[in-house]
C-alpha cells in the first residue's frame, strides 16, 4: 500500500492538490486528504510535484527491430529500464519488416517476460508481410484466444510492404474486427505507412467498399511526409485514429502536427504518438541502396511530452491525453489505463514542475523513487 501525499494532480485534466491512495495494484482513493495511520502503507511526500498517468506507448518493437543491413544489423530487445526510464508503463509490441527471424512466438514470450517484470504489455500479431505470421493458424484466432494479442500489424505504401490488394486488406480488417468483437478488444490493424505517393489510399478505398469502421484501421508514422499527414487528417475527420511517430524533427515532429492540427480544428483525441522504439531508421538513396540506418529509443515519448509543454505551449492537461488517455481509449483499455480514477491501474508518473522524471509506479510498484530506478529487468546488471 502507498500513499501519495499532496501531489499536483492531473487525471490527464487537472484535479487539484490529492492524496492518492494505492492498494492491490489499483487506485483505491483520491481525496483532499488521506489519513495515513494504515498498517503498512509507505507514505511519499509529493508536494510541488505532478501525479500524472503512466505513458502508454502503442508501437515497440520490444524484440528488437533492424536486420535490413543483414543480420549484424539486428537491434537488441528492449530492456525493462529502458522503458521505466521513460515513463512507460504499458508498452504494445510488435514485427516490423523482419517477420522470418522474429516471430510472434518471440514477441509474446517478451511481453509474457515484462509482464512479469512488472509493467503491462500486449501485442500485435503479424509483421510487414502478408499473409500475416500468427501463433495459431489464423489472425482471428490470436486475438480471440491470446490474452495479449489485440490486433494485427501490416505495411502498406512502402517499398518493403507485400503490396496487398484492397481485398485482402478488406480481409484482414474484418477478421480483426470480429475477433476483436468476441473478445472484447480493439481488434485494430496497425499499418505502418512509407513514403510511396499511394499513402493512405488502400485505406480509402477499403473505406468506400465495405462497412468496417475507421477505428479499426491505424495509420502510423503519419507525420513522415506532408502528403501522408494531410490525408491522415482528413481520415481522423472521418473518425480514424492516426498515430504520430516520435524522433522526427522540424515541421514532421509529432508536437509541431499536434499544433497544427489543432489550428485546422482536427479532432485531436483521435491523435495517439509512439516512439517506434528498438524500430531501425533506414536512409536509402534513389537507386534503393540502403546507406544510414539506426534505431529509435524508447524514452522519446517522454521527451515529445515536454517539448509539447515547454516549446509549443500546449497544456500539460492536453499534451498529457496524446500520450495516455488518447491512447488508451484508442487500444479500448480505458479507463482500466490513461488516466487517475478510483479503479484503474496505479500506473502513474511523478514529476516535477519542469516536467524531470522523479517517480514511476506501474501496478502499484514503485519502480522509480527521486529519479532512480528501483527495479530492472531480470538480467539487467
Amino acid at each position: 500500500m502507498i500513499l501519495l501525499k499532496q501531489a499536483e494532480v492531473y487525471s490527464p485534466e487537472y484535479l487539484g492538490v490529492k492524496d492518492v491512495l494505492l492498494c492491490g495494484g489499483k487506485i483505491e482513493a483520491i481525496e483532499d486528504a488521506i489519513d495515513a495511520s494504515f498498517p503498512s502503507c509507505k507514505v511519499i511526500d509529493c508536494k510541488g510535484k505532478y501525479l500524472t498517468p503512466g505513458i502508454i506507448d502503442p508501437h515497440v518493437h520490444i524484440t528488437g527491430g533492424g536486420g535490413e543491413g543483414s543480420f549484424h544489423t539486428q537491434v537488441p530487445a528492449v530492456k525493462l529500464s529502458e522503458l521505466l526510464q521513460g515513463g512507460v508503463t504499458t508498452v504494445v509490441g510488435l514485427l516490423g519488416t523482419d517477420g522470418i527471424t522474429r516471430s510472434v512466438e518471440n514477441l509474446i514470450a517478451r511481453a509474457k517476460a515484462l509482464k512479469e517484470e512488472g509493467i503491462s504489455a500486449y501485442i500485435c500479431t503479424g509483421s510487414y508481410g502478408f499473409p500475416s505470421n500468427t501463433l495459431t493458424d489464423s489472425v482471428k484466432k490470436d486475438i480471440t484466444f491470446i490474452e495479449e494479442i489485440i490486433g494485427a500489424k501490416l505495411a502498406i505504401s512502402d517499398h518493403r510492404a507485400p503490396n496487398v490488394t484492397v481485398s485482402e486488406l478488406i480481409r484482414l480488417a474484418s477478421d480483426c474486427r470480429v475477433a476483436g468483437m468476441m473478445a472484447g478488444k480493439c481488434g485494430m490493424v496497425v499499418l505502418h505507412m512509407g513514403d510511396a505517393p499511394t499513402a493512405l489510399e488502400p485505406v480509402r478505398e477499403a473505406l468506400k467498399q465495405t462497412a468496417i469502421p475507421a477505428k479499426i484501421f491505424r495509420p502510423t508514422h503519419v507525420n513522415r511526409q506532408r502528403k501522408l499527414l494531410e490525408e491522415a487528417f482528413d481520415f481522423a475527420m472521418q473518425g480514424g485514429y492516426i498515430d504520430m511517430t516520435c524522433g522526427i524533427k522540424g515541421a514532421g515532429r509529432p508536437a509541431a502536427c499536434i499544433a497544427e492540427a489543432r489550428a485546422l480544428g482536427v479532432p485531436t483525441e483521435r491523435i495517439t504518438i509512439s516512439s517506434d522504439g528498438m524500430g531501425s531508421w533506414s536512409v536509402y538513396d534513389e537507386a534503393g541502396n540502403l546507406i544510414k540506418m539506426g534505431y529509435s529509443s524508447v524514452d522519446s515519448v517522454y521527451h515529445e511530452l515536454k517539448v509539447m509543454v515547454t516549446e509549443y505551449d500546449i497544456p500539460l492537461q492536453e499534451a498529457l491525453c496524446f500520450v495516455t488517455q488518447n491512447t488508451a481509449q484508442a487500444l479500448e483499455l480505458y479507463p482500466k489505463k490513461g488516466c487517475i480514477q478510483v479503479g484503474a491501474d496505479a500506473d502513474l508518473l511523478l514529476m516535477d514542475a519542469d516536467l524531470t522524471l522523479q517517480g514511476v509506479f506501474a501496478n502499484g510498484i514503485e519502480m522509480m523513487a527521486q529519479g532512480i530506478l528501483q527495479k530492472r529487468g531480470t538480467y539487467e546488471a
